[in-house]
């Protein structure tokens, strides 16, 4: 019985990493998209195969999914995979509705919420700590630092080119948001692909099919990187289109410059915090800085009211579905 819930954790697990890849494909691609520095197709096709390449990269967060959010060890295998099960079906339905919404809401909290929904019904051990200081903290600061970090950045680049002829200008712009789009989609697959290696790695221990000290083994990261890069490549128009028009209308200046200072965040928090934070959340934050340059109304603060909205309900929604997963599947699998 634990082989076949080990299947079917992995499964489920890699499809909620292509679920992640086309509701976050946005978050690398919708600023290039929405300047027409790349074609919608083009920008697809680049942020799946750097998706797939940050997803290689690193495996620091990983291992914050696998042991800091809950602690599986607490209870038998079989008890322990219904967890991460019920976990994961709280992260891809919220991930669904979000999607259907067009909300760029995050995947990151999506699974943390559903472990830690799914952790509490079962009386896991939940470690609060860790949480604070890896999740919540940096959900709180990581979007703060990408609005101010992208105005100020903002600021230097129009003070900087403020002679400069703007046709030409925004030319060479659109040309280097080819870079700065790669870079977030590196930025993506570094984060968002980890945790789905962390959620797989929490199964093959619980399981007993994995030392808890264990290396992730290859197989896992391919698979994980692949499923999100797929996901990725299979689009999420819906929410490109509120990130890249809804709440401001870009130019490829505004472009570069947000997707620079979201990539640079990215990379801080995975090699240096070992932070699973959200793609979402410092992309959109960035969006929002560099539009307050032109004038604090540029920006559509009715549309960044819903997605802050849909921000805040992420963790509590996402654990809300993976406790009664869990309350329904617990008596019918153990």
């Amino acid at each position: 019985m634990e082989l076949v819930l080990v299947v079917v954790v992995v499964a489920l697990a890699l499809g909620f990493d292509y679920t992640n890849g086309f509701h976050d494909a946005a978050n690398a691609i919708a600023t290039s998209v929405s300047t027409r520095a790349l074609t919608p197709r083009a920008a697809l096709l680049m942020a799946a195969f750097f998706n797939l390449v940050g997803a290689l990269l690193g495996t620091e967060v990983a291992t914050t999914i696998a042991e800091e959010i809950i602690d599986i060890g607490s209870v038998d295998a079989h008890e322990a995979l219904v967890v991460v099960l019920a976990a994961l079906v709280g992260a891809i339905t919220w991930n669904l509705i979000t999607w259907r919404l067009g909300l760029p809401s995050s995947s990151t909290h999506a699974i943390i919420g559903g472990l830690t929904g799914a952790g509490l019904a079962s009386g896991v051990t939940v470690f609060w700590t860790s949480i604070w200081d890896k999740v919540v903290l940096p959900m709180v600061f990581s979007p703060i630092i990408g609005f101010f970090g992208a105005f100020a950045v903002m600021v230097g680049v129009l003070w900087l080119f403020r002679n400069a002829a703007p046709a030409k200008t925004f030319r060479r712009f659109r040309i280097a948001q080819t870079a700065s789009a790669a870079g977030m989609a590196l930025g993506h697959g570094l984060q968002d692909a980890q945790k789905t290696m962390g959620v797989i790695l929490l199964a093959l221990v619980a399981g007993g099919y994995h030392p808890d000290d264990g290396d992730i083994p290859l197989w896992v990261k391919i698979s994980a990187a692949t499923a999100i890069s797929l996901g990725t490549y299979s689009g999420g128009w819906r929410i490109m289109r509120t990130l890249g028009r809804r709440i401001i209308e870009l130019d490829p200046a505004r472009g570069f410059v947000a997707e620079t200072v979201s990539a640079v965040v990215l990379y801080v928090n995975a090699f240096a915090l070992h932070a699973p934070v959200s793609t979402t959340h410092t992309i959109t934050s960035a969006v929002m800085g560099v539009g307050a340059t032109k004038r604090v109304s540029a920006v559509r603060w009715g549309v960044a009211k819903s997605i802050g909205a849909a921000w805040v309900m992420t963790i509590p929604a996402a654990a809300l579905v993976a406790a009664v997963m869990y309350w329904i599947l617990w008596p019918i699998l153990r």
